[in-house]
């Protein structure tokens, strides 16, 4: 039994195995907490999936100068914050730096420097090619080309029946070439504001009091720009530096300053504020549109189909 394996076939290898449900809700608040973190180091971060993304941090927030540096301190972020191990792979492109996440997992990191990129790729089949899966791995194998460094010399036309446009492309990335730039065509719009205090608040009223004046000043930028927002999120770190947030989403979206208040406090309760000094606070709105199209009929659920994250 492996990773990515479908159930079925993993109950009829090992029937006595133990399944745990998923969690969708509890892997889509870990996601948004990860990326949060990825988007204070750079604005560059381009999503994957739900715990995968490219990052460019050639320019970044911690002003690091290598980038194996950035990514030590994201996973102990990651890990301080979510309590989950994160492998980071480091390259001078997003080929070479997927090949290198996946080098040590769990909890790895592996950096392929400029003069590392010819003997690392010697060593890859030709399944770490992007976009070669197990059907076309096949297809490949039995032309005679089972090594990553074989579709280099592969005969042009062979290669064409094979992976059929894709080959030249292909060839490419064998050689260690990537031009993709990290695209981050999935950043997530917000408005919000938070407040480091100089001393921490141990006063639950106190608290309550600054928090509902940080969701009010959210709820004031919202109506000037003419948005609403499904999605009301907390921010709150302890004195210790453990920071958490909180979020509740409901439909439809509203820009109600008295229903935005009330629910970011609200989320107090599901913290231990009161109980623990608090460090810092923060109100966001998330899942934002335009005043108008919460009007507007929705399509047939045969049509729309909900996903769990953006």
């Amino acid at each position: 039994v492996r990773s990515a394996l479908p159930m079925s076939r993993a109950l009829r290898l090992c029937p006595e195995l133990v399944v745990v449900r998923p969690d969708f809700g509890k892997y889509g608040e870990v996601s948004r907490q990860v990326f949060e973190i990825f988007r204070e180091v750079t604005p560059l971060v381009e999503p994957l999936s739900l715990d995968e993304a490219y990052l460019d941090v050639t320019e970044n927030s911690w002003r690091e100068p290598l980038a194996v540096d950035v990514a030590r301190r994201i996973k102990a972020h990651i890990r301080e914050k979510t309590q989950v191990t994160a492998s980071a792979g480091v390259a001078t492109n997003k080929f070479l730096a997927k090949i290198a996440s996946g080098w040590k997992k769990p909890d790895g990191l592996t950096v392929i420097s400029p003069e590392r990129v010819e003997s690392f790729l010697k060593q890859q089949p030709v399944e770490a090619l992007w976009g070669v899966g197990p059907v076309t791995a096949r297809k490949l194998k039995a032309a005679g080309i089972r090594m990553l460094v074989d579709v280099r010399s592969a005969d042009g036309e062979l290669l064409r029946l094979c992976v059929g446009s894709w080959a030249e492309s292909l060839r490419e990335l064998a050689f260690g070439r990537d031009e993709r730039p990290v695209t981050p065509n999935h950043e997530r719009k917000s408005i919000g504001c938070e407040e480091t205090f100089a001393r921490d608040l141990s006063d639950v009223d106190q608290i309550r009091r600054e928090l509902e004046a940080l969701a009010r000043n959210a709820a004031a930028v919202l109506a000037r720009k003419g948005l609403l927002a499904r999605t009301v999120v907390l921010k709150l770190r302890y004195s210790n530096f453990e920071t958490i947030t909180r979020s509740e989403t409901r439909q439809p979206p509203t820009s109600s300053e008295e229903k935005i208040v009330a629910r970011t406090v609200a989320l107090l309760e599901k913290t231990e504020a009161g109980k623990r000094p608090v460090r810092l606070l923060g109100a966001s709105l998330h899942g934002l549109e335009p005043e108008g199209v919460a009007d507007n009929p929705a399509p047939s659920p045969e049509a729309q189909l909900e996903l769990p994250a953006e």
